[in-house]
């Protein structure tokens, strides 16, 4: 099946943005999960074997570079039937494919008719095939797993969020927020990303976000806040002010923040504050609303002077698609 630029985020070559040292991440994963003897290494061997990548659920493949981290640091090698963004499970197997499970040759990427031969896999849309030494296979497997599993999880839910807003022709983009799991950071920003959402800031010295709690620490001046700020950062760093009324967005803007953050706000509220504050700071100003918005009512947010809707959940509590790695019998 052929894919047009438009049709596929996948297309994108998402791995490009990952630094190299991200691999040192994966040792340390599989670190944690191996720090000592495996005895099952030792009960089934190295003897060479094939194992297929099953997607049990639907949704949008992402996670890709760090799947192969993880079995190229065990010396095995992964070929992958279908390219990262696409959507797979089995709902998006084609009917030939889902009742016969007959073909055994490798797909061309994007070509959902794939599935594999063992009846074992039957109905379950195989997405790639890992080669190495049994052992190996096995060490790898569920490490490999959680990462792909929770990567595929969060570009999914990112997309839902995307479609919705390209539906309705929003400008505006769908963002995560700072709420990452400790260590897992990289992954889940990436999924993100590969979802078609932003990341926002990747840690504390992206952008100076001033939330509540900096304005209460600083004896609730705003404008002080947002001096002191870019005496510091100066011209290279944005600077974003969190805010819980009008009057403090207005504060924030005059003082100099390039964003502004309507937090919690319902979102009538929401349109009226965007509107003022983009009739009187015209240029430059990104106006993000967060906090108060899901995925039932944030086609209310959809307005001309909305930018960015950010979203902790892409990043924070989100649901996983299922896979799984299973010795192919056959082979």
């Amino acid at each position: 099946m052929k894919r047009s630029a438009e049709d596929a985020l996948g297309s994108q070559k998402h791995h490009l943005l990952l630094p190299p040292h991200f691999r040192e991440d994966i040792k340390e994963y599989l670190r944690q999960d191996m720090p000592s003897f495996d005895i099952g290494a030792f009960v089934v061997g190295d003897k060479p074997m094939v194992a297929q990548l099953l997607a049990k659920t639907d949704g949008v493949l992402a996670g890709v570079p760090f799947f192969d981290a993880v079995f190229d640091e065990l010396g095995c090698s992964v070929e992958w039937h279908f390219a990262e963004g696409d959507f797979v499970g089995p709902s998006h197997m084609t009917s030939s494919a889902r009742k016969e499970s007959a073909t055994s040759a490798v797909a061309e990427p994007g070509d959902n008719s794939y599935n594999a031969t063992n009846e074992h896999f039957e109905g379950r849309m195989v997405v790639a095939t890992v080669k190495g030494p049994v052992c190996r296979l096995l060490q790898g497997e569920r490490t490999s797993l959680n990462i792909l599993s929770r990567a595929s999880g969060i570009a999914s839910e990112t997309r839902k969020l995307v479609a919705k807003k390209e539906e309705k022709g929003w400008h505006g983009q769908i963002a995560a927020t700072r709420k990452v799991t400790p260590g897992f950071r990289s992954v889940e920003k990436y999924a993100v990303i590969v979802g078609g959402g932003v990341p926002h800031r990747m840690n504390l010295s992206d952008m100076t976000m001033l939330k509540d709690n900096h304005v209460w620490a600083c004896g609730g001046s705003i404008s002080a806040m947002v001096k002191k700020a870019r005496s510091a950062c100066g011209f290279s760093n944005k600077i974003e002010v969190e805010c819980q009324s009008l009057e403090e967005a207005m504060e924030a803007a005059e003082a100099g923040a390039e964003v502004v953050m309507l937090d919690n706000f319902p979102p009538a509220e929401a349109l009226v504050a965007a509107q003022k504050l983009k009739q009187k700071y015209s240029h430059g100003l990104t106006i993000e609303a967060s906090g108060s918005m899901n995925s039932e009512n944030m086609v209310d947010y959809f307005n001309e002077y909305i930018d960015v809707l950010s979203f902790g959940k892409l990043t924070h509590g989100y649901g996983v698609v299922d896979f799984s790695l299973k010795i192919d019998k056959s082979v």
